[in-house]
């Protein structure tokens, strides 16, 4: 019977890959286009694909060190032997889903550009059909993996379940760094190329986006697949494995109390919500479809459709699998995933409310570019600010729920347990229809590659305005879904805090360990995580920077050395700009990725596990914030641009419009790179220590 509750899983995992196959055939189906057209996508797909095939090269010296560092501790009876081949996997199905959402995004642009031509609908159906393919695969491998990894170690090795959830954390570990690389490195080579069209071709020499005389266009609509599509599928891949992979963790040990239920039971809850999940958000993605209104309002509704039927079929069917599977008497698991599904629906609707042209944050702040770029950026920075609020409120009064609702008609540890395994389940539930949200999230860059394709190709004008407004609800909706991944982000730092506590306490039983905001060392750890979030954000920004600063001057000397390339009467070499967006991400991605890794063991061998808590505490609480604060306020400056640009306050060309092109180019690394990263640093942070806890450990008992 527990063997068939796997199997369930590993039947979800199927359905959504079968689902992608399906929605890849469909978005496939339709014409490409003009030979212009064509031409244009095939730019930027080989652009994309040189990218990452060197992206892979370097992440694979990174994964083949921490392999050997890995068999050597499993040699030295730290790890199981298992423990390196999960880190590998990890970061493989992360980094897999990242390529095969690029592909399609890739294939999809231009389609969507020729669909636009008939209809809105149309373009909706070939872009959102791409953005399918890549939700679907992320909870397709991250199910498949999980369960797969589970049968192999239980019914193959025989490994009880404790080793199991050990050897699976690794998993995440490396499904994180593999996360951190395509985000970070993705994000520098998006926005640097961004940054450089933006300034130079749009401010300095007045001509409109994506136009072909600008020598960084296609360096532009290259970075929205590696670091919008590839970049997102990994992160969210590694969110939702990482939520699922903590809460089975903690269901062991939660029900390690309670004798009368078989803990392979509480293991196998989050896989059987997270395979409702797959299905509901399949039912949902069916139901988005919309007229031919340009309406952001409209279009939100399309989508919300689709999003809230999901949620609310996992909302009904939850409650007979916690019944079913743990009893009547655990009534308040059920609610606790209830309130992670409802946390996450509020937080999206924040961000909605705080980034949508629709509502009066974003409006208010594209009025501001009235009395120039100063006034723009500032009411940017405190729209960023002020957001932070509501997120914050809604993750604690959910943490609150969750916690003391699971934990109800239990004493002592059993009763903290099932508390921890509450909010894990409350992250679980909250990224449950990650299928049809991250759809929604992901159809965003095909839309704007879309936008780019029908500007270069000469296109009639109304297929940019269909274009543009798809591409502005994908700002609302991407918003959204890193709401979404910087929520679930929080709940499961903290369930991972959590496990980090229990391995200490099971690697050393007799170890004290005084986690109290008196201890000295662990108010040098808050202080210490706290920190690291802006020094990792001050890093990436700086690194986009630099990238756009090489960029920004090769466009102008093409613009000045080229002639006849203003007048249009000369090709701009788009070939330098990918080249020198592609150098500069990779060599700008590693030190991230590698503070992620080394600070957490640095800190547990000067701090001992203690400060380590301290450490991620700190680390959770200054991420969680910073990142709200950087996508909010990056999300708002774009949308605040496309408002002025759709005839309000001077429309395009204006001085308003310079004004928000300025504070959309300040905002692209927050919304793109800096932000959605950190949601990925506090949980790699998380798993490093788990990791090598044992090294910690030995340390300092026998140091």
């Amino acid at each position: 019977m527990n063997q068939a509750f796997i199997l369930f899983s590993v039947f979800g995992s199927l359905a959504a890959l079968l689902f992608a196959v399906m929605m890849a055939k469909r978005a496939l189906s339709f014409s490409e286009g003009t030979e212009r057209m064509q031409q244009i996508a095939s730019f930027i797909r080989d652009g994309a694909k040189a990218y990452l095939r060197r992206q892979y090269s370097v992440v694979s010296v990174f994964f083949a060190v921490m392999f050997v560092i890995l068999m050597a501790m499993a040699a030295l009876g730290y790890l199981t032997w298992f423990v390196p081949f999960a880190f590998v996997t990890g970061g493989f199905f992360s980094g897999l889903s990242g390529f095969v959402g690029m592909k399609i995004a890739t294939a999809s642009n231009s389609r969507t550009a020729n669909a636009c031509r008939d209809s809105l609908n149309a373009g909706l159906k070939v872009a959102f059909s791409a953005g399918t393919v890549m939700g679907f695969t992320v909870v397709g491998l991250g199910l498949l993996d999980i369960s797969g990894w589970y049968l192999l170690l239980r019914y193959v090795f025989r490994l009880p379940l404790d080793e199991i959830t050990a050897a699976m954390l690794t998993f995440g570990m490396g499904a994180s760094s593999m996360a951190l690389f395509a985000r970070v490195g993705g994000g520098i080579f998006t926005k640097a190329a961004d940054v450089g069209a933006d300034l130079v071709g749009k401010v300095e020499a007045g001509i409109p986006e994506d136009d072909p005389r600008n020598p960084a266009a296609i360096a532009d609509n290259v970075g929205d697949n590696v670091g919008d599509v590839a970049g997102m599928g990994a992160d969210l891949y590694e969110s939702y494995v990482g939520s699922l992979i903590s809460c089975c963790s903690l269901g062991v040990v939660a029900f390690s109390y309670i004798p009368a239920v078989d803990n392979i039971r509480a293991f196998a809850v989050p896989l059987m919500i997270a395979a409702l999940g797959v299905l509901a958000s399949i039912f949902g993605s069916l139901l988005v479809r919309t007229g031919e209104s340009t309406e952001q309002m409209t279009l939100l509704k399309a989508l919300r459709r689709g999003t809230n039927t999901s949620a609310v079929i996992i909302a009904v069917t939850a409650l007979p699998v916690v019944w079913v599977m743990l009893g009547a008497s655990f009534w308040g698991l059920y609610v606790a995933i209830l309130s992670g599904l409802l946390a996450g629906v509020l937080i999206g609707r924040c961000t909605e409310y705080y980034t949508s042209d629709t509502y009066r944050p974003t409006q208010h702040l594209a009025a501001s570019s009235e009395t120039g770029t100063a006034t723009l950026v500032i009411d940017g920075l405190s729209l960023g600010m002020r957001s932070t609020m509501a997120p914050v409120l809604i993750v604690c009064i959910c943490i609150l729920v969750a916690y003391f609702v699971s934990g109800i008609g239990l004493t002592d540890g059993a009763r903290n347990a099932m508390g921890l395994y509450g909010i894990a389940l409350a992250a679980v539930g909250m990224l449950s229809t990650l299928g049809i949200t991250l759809a929604t999230d992901a159809y965003g860059p095909v839309a704007d590659n879309a936008g780019g394709i029908a500007q270069m190709a000469g296109l009639e004008p109304e297929v940019r305005e269909r274009t543009d407004a798809l591409d502005s609800l994908g700002n609302t909706t991407a918003a959204t879904g890193k709401g979404f991944a910087i929520g679930s982000a929080a709940l499961t730092a903290l369930a991972l805090v959590a496990s980090y506590v229990e391995k200490i306490r099971t690697l050393a039983p007799d170890m004290t360990m005084d986690m109290s905001v008196m201890n000295p060392v662990v108010l040098v750890g808050v202080f210490t995580g706290a920190c690291l979030a802006f020094i990792f954000a001050a890093i990436t920004m700086g690194s986009i920077g630099k990238a756009a600063h090489s960029v920004v001057l090769e466009v102008r000397r093409q613009f000045h050395e080229i002639p006849g390339l203003l007048e249009g009467t000369a090709n701009a070499d788009y070939t330098r700009c990918v080249d020198l967006c592609t150098k500069a991400s990779l060599k700008e991605m590693v030190v991230p990725t590698l503070i992620a890794v080394i600070v957490p063991v640095a800190a547990g061998i000067l701090l001992g596990p203690a400060g380590v808590v301290g450490m991620l505490c700190g680390a959770t609480a200054s991420g969680f914030l910073l990142a709200v604060f950087m996508s909010n306020s990056g999300g708002s400056w774009d949308n605040a641009k496309k408002y002025i640009e759709s005839d309000h306050f001077g429309g395009r060309g204006s001085d308003n419009d310079k004004a928000a092109i300025v504070g959309d180019t300040i905002g692209d690394p927050f919304k793109d790179t800096s932000g959605p990263a950190i949601n990925i640093l506090i949980k790699l942070l998380s798993m490093v220590s788990i990791v090598f806890a044992t090294v910690v450990v030995r340390f300092h008992m026998f140091g």
